[in-house]
């Protein structure tokens, strides 16, 4: 079922920070407080970069405490609404978040709070993906996916996937082959997940800070 707004959704996934909890393959490398900061840096900048993007809604789907500070600043900056995640696992989270968005909205786009890298120009190939296939991916070089969008989508793409490995990218395409959708694909973007993923962290600061 799809929506008959026109318009398109931008869903953010990201946990509420709880100290050792959160970017926990960056210990010992970093505290775990440190990491519990990196987290919250790494979310806001992408809420940042999602709000650039004028072209859709923005809402923030939470694993946790909805009611923590850092969603209090998101919501300030502009966040539509913040919504709790629902499911046993993150597939049926995000299989739920993007049937959900479907309902009201043409297109959903539905991004993790990890890869920076996701900027206007990025979303914006994927809508334009959406225009000619029914699900958009994006991978991650790490064998994951930053992005996934969606004008059509099947349960059938979040079963039996190894969330976490390397595998998740290949896998989920070997599930779309077991469907009628067609997929547009992007070109792979780094997440921030481990201790030798920080240097890009740092140099897309020095290079380009947002300001809003």
């Amino acid at each position: 079922m799809t929506g008959e707004s026109g318009t398109v959704l931008l869903i953010q996934f990201a946990r509420a920070p709880v100290v050792g909890k959160v970017k926990t393959r960056m210990l010992p490398h970093l505290s775990a407080e440190q990491a519990c900061e990196l987290h919250c840096e790494l979310a806001e900048w992408t809420t940042r970069q999602l709000l650039l993007f004028e072209d859709g809604e923005l809402e923030l789907a939470v694993a946790g405490d909805t009611s923590h500070a850092l969603f209090s600043r998101c919501r300030a900056l502009g966040v539509t609404r913040i919504s709790q995640q629902c499911g046993e696992d993150l597939g049926q989270r995000m299989y739920h978040a993007l049937r959900g968005g479907l309902v009201e909205f043409e297109s959903v786009i539905l991004v993790g709070s990890d890869c920076p890298e996701i900027d206007v120009a990025y979303l914006g190939q994927a809508l334009e993906g959406l225009q000619h296939a029914d699900v958009v991916l994006g991978p991650a070089t790490d064998g994951g996916y930053v992005l996934i969008g969606a004008r059509a989508i099947s349960e059938r793409l979040f079963e039996g996937i190894p969330w976490g490995s390397d595998q998740v990218y290949a896998n989920t395409l070997v599930a779309l082959a077991d469907t009628a959708l067609s997929c547009a694909q992007l070109r792979p973007l780094n997440d921030i997940d481990r201790p030798e993923d920080l240097h890009r962290w740092h140099a897309l600061n020095e290079a380009r800070p947002i300001r809003r």
